[in-house]
């Protein structure tokens, strides 16, 4: 997590010092915060999550895995994570061209986090539905 951390500072610092127009990123006043903001959003992880069972995938295999999710959205989310460092986009000039995502070690450092973050939820969302049925 110090990685992730010390990668959203030095991002948050080139953007201060770089465009004054342009608001940083990611929150930075807390590392949790900062942590949160690379991956909040609806799709991210699901993404990360496939890509971490898969390995490498195209888009349309991304598309395919996850239900509910418009081919907007998904390049949107791709690129967001491709721009923070977590995904590497490997791009292959032939004819047709293919365009394979993967995830970065950085990526791969958020794999523990989210798997302790997966099992928080279900522990206490195990909690809530026994209090609901009682």
């Amino acid at each position: 997590m110090h990685t992730i951390v010390t990668f959203l500072y030095l991002i948050s610092l080139y953007y201060n010092d770089h465009t004054s127009a342009v608001a940083p990123l990611h929150r930075t006043d807390c590392a949790v915060n900062a942590t949160m903001s690379v991956i909040e959003g609806r799709w991210k992880v699901v993404v990360l999550c496939k890509l971490k069972e898969k390995g490498e995938m195209r888009f349309n295999q991304i598309m395919r895995e996850i239900e509910g999710i418009s081919p907007r959205m998904l390049a949107k989310q791709l690129k967001e994570l491709e721009r923070d460092g977590l995904l590497y986009r490997n791009v292959h000039y032939e004819i047709p061209p293919r365009v394979q995502y993967s995830l970065t070690e950085l990526g791969k450092s958020l794999i523990p986090l989210l798997s302790e973050m997966t099992r928080w939820g279900l522990n206490n969302l195990m909690r809530e539905i026994i209090e609901i049925r009682e």
